[in-house]
């Protein structure tokens, strides 16, 4: 089973210097609003693949006040054994580095393959009404956690398609009529990169929202089916992977007038929108109330959960930032009973800490502020007591 045993942080958003020894199952962090408890669960996110829950710059991470630089560092008890994964920059402006068991990792894969951690932020309540940008990072973020090297291929998609806008524009900008004729083989060769990622990242998406289907959501919340608005999807459905980069370099190849005009590549996996729609009742999100919005994304974060433990042998951490906000009574005990019987360590958030009384029994507790932690007795013993020096 995954665990987090300590997570240390140094001159980190509001915190000079903290150990925390999370609680085995359940940790809840309560407090004001801008207290510091989403900064934990941040500092979390952040020891996993990615840029963390809130998709800050490293730049953004280090304490005012502070010399510049930060750590955050986790030792976890994962099914290979403990090990010590680490991140952070020594200086304001340096790019963020990992260490895992105090080296260098080759890859953030090689984080992935060993822990895995999934999240529910306010954030994501807004995830139906606003541009598909943000419903494609969330969709990534659950087939990262099932496969690692699918980040790899996101970046090299995205660096090519990158690479094909510049050179459009620089065509365009030199009053080139025929663009055929602008670097033909360098064009080419960005295209079919282009195409072999877009196929690749395509694929491991539709293999994450076959899977996820097939798992009926937890007990208390809307059972969903989760869709993909892409034509490459369409034609991964029937086709050969393959024919469908062929067919993709052939748009790509045709496209270029048009997309030279436009300033950007009008196919490929920055394309992709994930629908979502309640089995129940056949109402998509977009158009489903806020508290059922945010009924369906729970139930989604959660049978993801499960979804991982069943493929990878164990369950992820469970981070969820405020998840009570807009649910009713009955969801809210819906959900605490989830939580007692998921086998993953979860650290749950919120401003009142009388909501998560009914956790008293299996959930240890702190208060957030000041740039501490202090524990409740209402709850379970806590275990060792967080360090601020």
């Amino acid at each position: 089973m995954l665990r987090l045993l300590r997570l240390k942080l140094t001159d980190f958003r509001n915190y000079p210097a903290l150990t925390w020894h999370p609680a085995p199952r359940i940790s809840v962090l309560f407090g004001a609003n801008g207290s510091g408890k989403t900064n934990l669960l941040e500092a979390v996110s952040l020891l996993v693949p990615g840029r963390g829950l809130r998709g800050a710059r490293a730049g953004d991470l280090a304490r005012h006040g502070g010399d510049g630089g930060w750590a955050v560092a986790g030792r976890f008890d994962t099914p290979e054994g403990e090990t010590d994964i680490g991140t952070g920059a020594l200086n304001q402006g340096e790019r963020r580095a990992f260490r895992v068991d105090g080296a260098p990792p080759r890859s953030q894969a090689e984080i992935g393959r060993r822990i895995a951690a999934v999240w529910l932020t306010p954030q994501m309540d807004r995830l139906f009404t606003e541009s598909l940008s943000g419903r494609r990072r969330f969709l990534d973020r659950l087939v990262w956690a099932l496969e690692p090297n699918h980040a790899r291929e996101i970046a090299a998609h995205d660096t090519a398609v990158g690479s094909r806008n510049r050179l459009l524009a620089e065509g365009r900008a030199k009053g080139r009529q025929d663009l055929g004729r602008l670097d033909p083989a360098w064009l080419a060769g960005i295209e079919d990169a282009i195409a072999r990622h877009a196929v690749a990242a395509t694929a491991a998406r539709l293999i994450l929202v076959r899977r996820l289907n097939e798992h009926t959501a937890a007990s208390g919340f809307p059972p969903a089916r989760m869709d993909l608005a892409c034509p490459i999807a369409e034609r991964l459905a029937s086709e050969p992977a393959l024919a469908v980069e062929d067919w993709l370099r052939a748009e790509l190849q045709a496209s270029r007038t048009r997309d030279s005009a436009a300033g950007s590549t009008s196919l490929g996996a920055h394309r992709t929108d994930m629908l979502l729609t309640d089995l129940a009742t056949g109402t998509p999100a977009a158009l489903a109330s806020t508290g059922q919005q945010k009924a369906l994304l729970i139930g989604v974060i959660l049978a993801h959960a499960r979804l991982i433990e069943t493929v990878r042998g164990f369950a992820p951490l469970l981070l969820l930032d405020e998840p009570a906000v807009h649910l009713d009574a009955d969801r809210r005990s819906a959900l605490w009973t989830v939580l007692m019987d998921l086998p993953a360590q979860t650290l749950v958030t919120g401003t009142d800490s009388e909501t998560f009384l009914p956790l008293a029994g299996c959930a240890s507790a702190w208060a957030v502020g000041g740039g501490q932690i202090t524990p409740d007795s209402r709850f379970l013993p806590e275990g060792p007591v967080p360090e601020t020096r």
